[in-house]
């Protein structure tokens, strides 16, 4: 198989969470830099990184990387790639790009010139001077970052966060791909008992779950590399075969998510049955003031209301207020609250152990982490 240069993409702040899937995975010499992470693998880790990886965005394969700072320079470099390594006769191949800091920021031309690039290096090598790209598509990014230019295709089609189980979402849904990477920084574990006190449409629970039964992420859903030659259709095949080896079905799992909306529960209860883990997951309607437990030493991974606009900000507060009251009862367990609120410590009345900065979409965000006590070893 060939060797080929790989690039999962991620949000920003969450790269070296990917970069440790990537190395569970059993992936080494990783680059790591703002936004995505570069690895080392074949056709089959195409697909064996599309259908494990949690926290990333996307999976693409890099055709290729220069400097240019003319469009005359793109067109030619463009062209020098080896097309015709990935892109049949009959290949779709739409062209995007993205532009920062970088003398080349006209997207539409930085995307035209490229195309014209792609198609006149096809003719060459076809011998054809019309492509109808009736065929398999492969979305090709051209990204360019201080003039120094990227050429990926896109192997996952639609973004990683997208599983398949979310058929509904609540109002303001969190990506499957965060929820996924907040568990992986709490470095919660299975055997530990976890709660969401604010689940929405189930989110944090439901990845919870399949993160503790060992489900790969991707098994619900398609991605457009599995229509590509460059692939046989084999692969794709044996790589599910193993990822559905490897569900530990009979893992117990001890996971609630509470919401005050009922109606948004029963969203959450749904979700969870078509992901496969209704089982494992006790979702119920409860303001956040209800909450309490006898378990010790469990987990709070929530992503309770904002108050974005100035009008809820008081109600938020107080909110955060009564969430320090409930949570500090709970003195053994751990709590994780992600929220774009400045000053969330204050109103919750304790100062965090530790806050990392990621990002809910285009909103900068806090992931604020309390550390509760070790549990005892004849606990473990």
């Amino acid at each position: 198989m060939a060797k080929l240069e790989l690039i999962a993409t991620s949000a920003f702040g969450i790269e070296a969470i990917v970069a440790r899937e990537l190395k569970d995975l059993g992936y080494e010499n990783m680059t790591v830099e703002n936004g995505r992470v570069t690895f080392i693998g074949n056709e089959k880790d195409i697909c064996r990184s599309n259908l494990w990886l949690r926290c990333a965005d996307r999976v693409y394969l890099k055709v290729g990387e220069f400097k240019a700072t003319t469009f005359e320079e793109l067109f030619q470099q463009v062209k020098a790639l080896p097309w015709a390594n990935y892109l049949p006769i009959d290949a779709s191949f739409p062209v995007n790009a993205k532009s920062v800091k970088s003398q080349l920021f006209s997207i539409s031309d930085i995307q035209s010139i490229s195309k014209k690039a792609i198609v006149e290096k096809m003719k060459e090598t076809y011998l054809k001077e019309w492509f109808d790209e009736s065929g398999s598509r492969y979305p090709i990014l051209i990204s360019i970052l201080k003039d120094k230019v990227t050429v990926m295709i896109d192997t996952s089609g639609d973004g990683l966060h997208k599983r398949g189980y979310r058929e509904v979402g609540s109002d303001a849904p969190l990506k499957e791909t965060l929820a996924a990477a907040m568990i992986k920084i709490s470095k919660w574990k299975p055997d530990r008992s976890l709660i969401d006190p604010f689940c929405g449409s189930g989110t944090i629970p439901i990845e919870a779950a399949l993160i503790g039964r060992n489900i790969a992420p991707g098994l619900n859903r398609n991605f457009i590399s599995e229509d590509w030659d460059i692939i046989p259709k084999e692969t794709w095949k044996e790589a599910k075969k193993k990822a559905y080896e490897s569900i530990e079905y009979d893992r117990e799992l001890d996971i609630y998510g509470y919401d005050i909306n009922g109606r948004v529960a029963k969203i959450a209860i749904n979700n969870s049955i078509e992901a496969g883990v209704d089982d494992c997951i006790h979702f119920q309607r409860r303001p956040v003031s209800q909450l309490s437990t006898k378990k010790k030493y469990g987990y709070i991974i929530c992503n309770p209301p904002y108050g974005e606009r100035l009008s809820e900000k008081r109600e938020v507060e107080k909110l955060y207020k009564e969430m320090g009251k409930v949570f500090n009862q709970l003195d053994t367990w751990s709590y994780y609250v992600l929220t774009s609120h400045e000053r969330f410590e204050e109103s919750f009345g304790k100062k965090a152990n530790k806050n990392r900065k990621l990002y809910n979409g285009r909103i900068k965000c806090y992931f604020y982490q309390y550390f509760g006590h070790k549990p005892p070893r004849k606990d473990k």
